[in-house]
């Protein structure tokens, strides 16, 4: 379990919905592969140049077999989920996307999940349209299923679990929906992937992306899974060495997926972090991670629900182990530096998330998110700084 102090006090982290800390095993990786192994991938056959790339490639298959991918091939090395949807949106997008043709959006979404798709829809001449969620914090199915039913919509884009309200979404039934209407689904796998056992093949996912450093791998890398017919599809977005066949001044022809998509000496350090990382995560076993981190959220939220003037905003029933809350009259910035002064780090602001935030007519919330680090301990001592600063704010 995590324990740290800050300054000489108790440190108790709640904010992994945001960043994950770091195992030593991780730290020593990255470390030891700077100190004693460094050397770039796929351009050299020295020693030092053949580990990288060994370990480069294996951790390709490590990340398909956590998400249960048909082939390696099928896995792109990204900077982390935003740059995996903004590769998707405008290569998917010169691909397939017409004049007429619909991007479709929840109202859950994180900026990531929303922006790439409004560029996209711009210079496709495309639509973009939003589905709603339910006051419960629910997807509305029903008007998801009304947009699908137009035929229009080309690509449905859609959180796992969304970072504000901590819904689950029914991912497996809305690929099912949409694969019925002719839409292909990208998948925001950035609060999922940490946190519950993923399996794109199961779920139908057309694409499904994640960040390593949610998952306790190190910042700047993450991943897209595509199946690999849309993949070979799709073109390029960057130019650059390794996504190239052959280069004359006449014309370049480009590499096969993955690398493709690939271009330019990559993050070599941050990937075999992430290939620690998930060594990490899968020896512990993601079905375990899933259940602690449940016990501990069925711990937390009644006890917040019972602070006076406390409000917790998404109630589905489907959710991830993350808390976001508002306190009348209080505003959530003073909430998460008091408590910052008590040694407990929560977030606040409109975290990533302004639709949410408009729904509700605010301007920010706070938010408490969960990990497998943590521990009841942890959330007793949260429990009683919130009592205590909500008391003397109000």
């Amino acid at each position: 379990m995590l324990r740290q102090t800050v300054n000489g006090r108790p440190f108790i982290y709640l904010d992994s919905a945001a960043t994950a800390q770091k195992p030593e095993i991780v730290i020593d990786t990255i470390a030891s592969f700077y100190r004693e192994h460094y050397g770039t991938v796929h351009r050299a056959i020295y020693t030092t140049a053949a580990y990288a790339t060994e370990i480069y490639q294996l951790t390709r298959s490590k990340i398909a077999k956590f998400l249960n991918a048909s082939h390696e091939n099928e896995i792109i090395y990204t900077r982390g989920t935003t740059s995996a949807i903004n590769l998707v949106a405008h290569s998917f997008g010169k691909a397939f996307m017409k004049p007429q043709d619909v991007v479709l959006i929840t109202e859950m979404e994180h900026h990531s999940n929303i922006v790439p798709w409004q560029i996209m829809a711009e210079e496709r001449g495309a639509t973009l349209k939003v589905v709603p969620f339910l006051e419960s914090g629910e997807l509305d199915m029903q008007a998801l299923k009304k947009e699908l039913a137009t035929g229009r919509v080309k690509i449905l884009a859609v959180t796992h679990i969304s970072n504000v309200l901590g819904t689950l979404n029914p991912v497996k039934e809305i690929c099912a929906l949409a694969h019925a209407s002719g839409a292909k689904v990208l998948i925001d796998g950035a609060q999922s992937a940490p946190h519950i056992p993923v399996d794109v093949q199961d779920i139908g996912a057309d694409f499904f992306v994640f960040s390593g450093h949610k998952l306790v791998g190190p910042t700047g890398v993450g991943a897209l899974y595509g199946k690999k017919e849309l993949l070979d599809q799709m073109p390029p977005l960057e130019g650059g060495g390794d996504m190239i066949e052959t280069v004359t001044f006449e014309k370049t022809t480009y590499n096969t997926v993955p690398l493709k998509f690939e271009a330019g000496t990559p993050m070599i350090a941050e990937v075999i972090g992430l290939h620690a990382a998930l060594d990490f995560m899968l020896n512990i076993g993601m079905e375990k991670i899933e259940r602690w981190e449940q016990e501990l959220f069925d711990y937390l939220l009644p006890r917040m629900q019972e602070i006076p003037g406390l409000q917790v905003v998404g109630l589905a029933k489907a959710r991830g182990a993350l808390v976001t809350f508002m306190v009348d009259g209080v505003h959530p910035l003073d909430i998460a530096t008091m408590l910052d002064l008590k040694g407990v780090a929560v977030r606040s602001g409109h975290l990533c998330a302004q639709p949410v935030m408009r729904h509700f007519h605010v301007t920010a919330m706070a938010r408490a998110s969960l990990a497998f680090y943590n521990n009841k301990q942890d959330i007793d001592s949260f429990i009683d700084a919130l009592r205590d600063v909500v008391a003397k704010l109000k």
